[in-house]
């Protein structure tokens, strides 16, 4: 069985049905902790309530037994990668499902981290949530494109199809008029909290635009033209970046639908450039990369 299998009821398979697979993880990262391999595993935990889990940093091989992976671990953990603290301790194993390791692909490729700092527990995985996120239906991969080990059986990527982008296709159906009015009722909601930039494993500038004050870009208040400069200003530079992981869609503490934003950016990326952020780590992505001879017509 996979480890995310789900009974009739739709409920996450129960731990003995998925102990197999978690056994094997756990006795990897003894392996690896024990052997001085890795100095700590980020991976999944169980939370403080029911159906939650959180992160975990292990340290000790007898703590592995805490490992977990079901359909309840939503969280990208590849955004610890790119914080200082992480980076000091040295070598450091981290389990991830296939959009997180997309994310490592572009950490990779921005020089954000090191491949031969990382030890790559890459879990096979068809889908989080309960119920499974939409992001999930068409995932581009199920298997981890990039891991040391696998656990559980390598499935083929479900690739898009017409339903990826039908949340998309309907905003670009609306009028300008209708655009507007929505989005400023979205982008009304927002408080600056920048929940979206934390949970973000691929926002790795180290000072933010929105922390720099001299000049002022982005206007602090969380008021309309200051919710507008941030939200697209911030999905503007993950343009042919962002792997569609949805992390600052769940994190939004206002339920913006950020994701719309940042899938209409992935559909602009791949119709007009057929590129798709993540999938490994020696494609340059599009916005940062220019060959000579190439069309600008659309700079105006």
């Amino acid at each position: 069985m996979n480890i995310n299998d789900k009974s009739p009821a739709g409920e996450v398979a129960t731990m003995a049905e998925v102990s197999e697979v978690v056994k094997k993880l756990r006795e990897r990262a003894k392996e690896l902790l024990a052997s001085g391999a890795v100095k700590m595993i980020i991976g999944y935990g169980d939370g403080y309530s029911k159906g939650k889990t959180v992160p975990i940093f292990i340290t000790k091989p007898e703590d592995a037994d805490r490992l977990i992976f079901d359909a309840r671990c939503q969280n990208s953990l590849s955004m610890y990668l790119k914080t200082a603290e992480i980076k000091a301790k040295g070598k450091i194993g981290i389990v991830v499902k296939g959009c997180d390791a997309r994310a490592i692909n572009v950490l990779l490729l921005e020089n954000q981290v090191k491949r031969e700092n990382l030890h790559i527990l890459g879990m096979v995985c068809e889908g989080v949530g309960d119920p499974t996120q939409d992001k999930c239906g068409w995932c581009m991969a199920n298997t981890p494109p990039v891991y040391d080990d696998l656990f559980g059986e390598p499935i083929p990527n479900k690739g898009w199809n017409e339903e990826t982008f039908a949340e998309v296709l309907k905003l670009e159906a609306m009028s300008p008029a209708e655009l507007w009015k929505f989005w400023t009722e979205q982008f009304d909601k927002c408080i600056k909290c920048y929940a979206c930039r934390q949970a973000c494993p691929i926002c790795t500038c180290t000072r933010c635009i929105t922390d720099k004050n001299q000049p002022q870009w982005v206007p602090t208040s969380p008021h309309s033209e200051g919710n507008y400069h941030w939200n697209l200003t911030r999905a503007f530079h993950l343009a042919g970046r962002c792997v569609g992981c949805n992390a600052c869609h769940n994190a939004c503490p206002m339920d913006i639908p950020l994701k719309l934003i940042n899938w209409k950016l992935i559909k602009v990326v791949y119709d007009d450039y057929n590129f798709i952020a993540g999938m490994d780590s020696a494609t340059l992505p599009p916005m940062e990369t220019y060959k000579v001879g190439e069309e600008t017509d659309f700079i105006k």
